[in-house]
């Protein structure tokens, strides 16, 4: 297997290596996981594998989850169908900088993600280093944000997509969680930045030294969780991808945030996921 480096701060390319094989082989498994917590993000071209394949290899990094609105095939429990066709509108919920499931309690800790079918030009995929997102705030920020915390919704974010006669089921299902915003990896020890699509609000902004006024505890909150949300968005933190046929990206969801790109026109764009559900917050 060779490992080229594609940018400066996030992401690199595997060659010469199956996914399938990985899947078997302790010591090539182990090698992959290694340069997954140092470039955060991994790429592979030409992975004709099987779902079942797909799920093995996953599950080698933990129990995989399923999800509330996405199917998953009988056949492969744990991977989920992304599936935009032509005939239906192009969903919005992707396009938005995001760690995947911080609504549920214990939110993914990896996820592998192969394409199917994509379109001929666009529908690319991005990801950010949160981690160096919180290493390069200033200090001050840093200091101010030490012991925040922040809510994440499902519902508050998928339910355009929702009907709205299902809103309160889903909302006692799966109600708001709270989440630390700076939190430690808890392989590499390194402190990351978690907000994203998401998050809604912080939780206990209103403390002594932080509010004045009424006007600090909405205006300077939101204006702080804005500005944490769009570090996200600095391109030296980024790395960008353009899918194949058997493409496949793997991230380490506690260090990163993604968006994919809706910039391609209606035609079909098939993905497949598998999650992995263990990943406790530390801070």
């Amino acid at each position: 297997m060779r490992i080229e480096q594609l940018t400066c701060n996030i992401g690199a390319e595997l060659l010469d290596v199956s996914l399938r094989d990985a899947a078997h082989d302790d010591g090539l498994f182990d090698e992959i996981y290694g340069a997954l917590l140092q470039h955060r993000v991994l790429f592979l071209r030409d992975q004709d594998i099987s779902g079942a394949d797909h799920v093995a290899f996953a599950s080698r990094m933990g129990e995989l989850e399923d999800h509330p609105v996405l199917p998953t095939p009988d056949a492969t429990p744990g991977l989920v169908q992304i599936y935009k066709t032509p005939d239906k509108p192009v969903g919005r919920y992707e396009n938005t900088w995001h760690h995947d499931n911080t609504w549920r309690p214990v939110p993914s800790k990896a996820c592998v993600l192969r394409c199917v079918e994509c379109p001929p030009v666009g529908g690319d995929t991005m990801w950010a280093n949160m981690v160096a997102a919180y290493e390069n705030l200033p200090d001050e920020v840093k200091t101010q944000i030490a012991d925040l915390w922040a809510s994440h919704s499902f519902l508050d974010t998928m339910s355009a997509m929702i009907p709205q006669e299902d809103h309160a089921a889903i909302r006692a299902k799966w109600p708001a969680v709270e989440h630390p915003v700076v939190q430690t990896h808890p392989e590499t020890g390194e402190k990351t930045l978690v907000l994203g699509a998401w998050a809604t609000h912080f939780v206990n902004y209103h403390k002594p030294g932080r509010v004045r006024f009424g006007q600090d505890a909405t205006q300077a909150s939101g204006d702080l969780f804005q500005y944490l949300m769009s570090q996200a968005h600095i391109p030296e933190f980024q790395v960008r991808w353009r899918w194949r046929k058997n493409s496949v990206a793997i991230w380490d969801n506690r260090s990163t945030q993604h968006y994919a790109v809706m910039d391609y026109p209606p035609c079909h764009r098939y993905m497949e996921r598998a999650s992995i559900a263990d990943w406790e917050p530390v801070y």
